[in-house]
């Protein structure tokens, strides 16, 4: 028959099993627990569009896996720069994670007094999705491809112009790029938004856009514009038909890039289960259907993947943004 344990073992039983507890570090635990509370999900642009829609398309998605709300926040303004420096300034715990698109990789060359480091404060999550912008025409332009208007361009020096949806996008520097690598002269036309930039094509007043593919299509289909080329690096799955800069041009590559950040100091491990969440939600048949019925292209990459990109689209905007000597006021 045992004898029962002594005080003097009891004790020592007790003193080892606090020093386990000791040892296992907090981050460990609050992670193993994570999520206990509702998520945040910063978006740093006004509600609606397609950018927009994928947040809550996510945000329903990630609510049904982590059994927690996951909240929809709007946070607008200053080119995306007063969300992204909310993300950035968050409590670096998991429970509050920000979308961002393209303008994340190019504030860091348009914006000398960003609030927050891109490349220290914040982490790439997953991306989630890709668009492609297109370069497109009024119908009676006298190009239909990237070689003629080239030449065109070439044998008219200062002539042309090309409407974009703002200064300092994505699309603005698409164009930016297309003037330095074949060597023409253009003379951008800034827009507050897709819409009007379009219009103004549209009208015949500009003879060129930048723009989303998905955002001007449907003008295309109604042959109110001509699509000329993709400016992406592959072709758009939903119009393989379109071709692409670069097959004129070598080594073009311009895209719109959609994922989710958060704040630099969450536990590496606790990112990568959350990247591993979200990257196999988007490659679910649901928000595949929804992103690419968007005009998306759905991504879900790894954290480690998302941060190699984000790091060569700052150099890649930061070089275009020196060489066109673009400023923001």
């Amino acid at each position: 028959m045992k004898r029962p344990m002594d005080r003097r073992a009891a004790l020592g039983a007790l003193a080892a099993l606090g020093l386990a507890a000791a040892a296992t570090p907090r981050g460990a635990r609050a992670q193993d627990a994570w999520p206990n509370r509702p998520v945040r999900l910063i978006v740093p642009f006004a509600a609606g569009g397609p950018t927009d829609t994928v947040a809550r398309l996510l945000a329903q998605r990630m609510q049904e896996i982590w059994r927690q709300p996951v909240v929809v926040e709007y946070k607008p303004g200053a080119g995306t720069v007063i969300g992204t420096d909310f993300v950035a300034k968050s409590a670096p715990d998991g429970y509050t994670l920000g979308m961002a698109i393209s303008a994340h990789m190019i504030n860091p060359a348009l914006q000398q007094n960003l609030p927050y480091d891109t490349r220290r404060d914040l982490v790439g999550v997953s991306q989630l999705a890709m668009a492609h912008f297109g370069l497109f025409a009024h119908p009676s332009f006298p190009a239909n491809t990237v070689a003629e208007l080239v030449a065109h361009a070439k044998r008219n020096p200062g002539t042309l112009s090309y409407a974009t949806p703002g200064n300092g996008t994505g699309t603005h520097l698409a164009g930016e790029m297309l003037k330095h690598a074949a060597g023409i002269d253009m003379v951008h036309i800034p827009y507050k938004g897709s819409a009007p930039a379009q219009q103004d094509v549209i009208g015949g007043r500009v003879p060129l856009l930048f723009d989303v593919l998905f955002s001007a299509m449907p003008f295309v289909k109604q042959q109110r514009l001509k699509v000329i080329a993709l400016s992406s690096p592959r072709r758009a799955a939903s119009d393989p038909a379109i071709p692409l800069i670069a097959e004129a041009v070598p080594g073009f590559a311009a895209m719109s890039i959609i994922g989710v950040v958060a704040p630099a100091g969450v536990p590496r491990e606790l990112v990568r289960r959350i990247g591993g969440d979200i990257g196999r939600a988007v490659k679910s048949s649901e928000l595949t259907e929804r992103m690419t019925t968007l005009g998306m292209e759905p991504v879900g990459s790894s954290p480690e993947e998302y941060d190699a990109l984000i790091r060569t689209e700052i150099d890649k905007w930061a070089q275009v943004v020196r060489t066109a000597g673009i400023r923001i006021e």
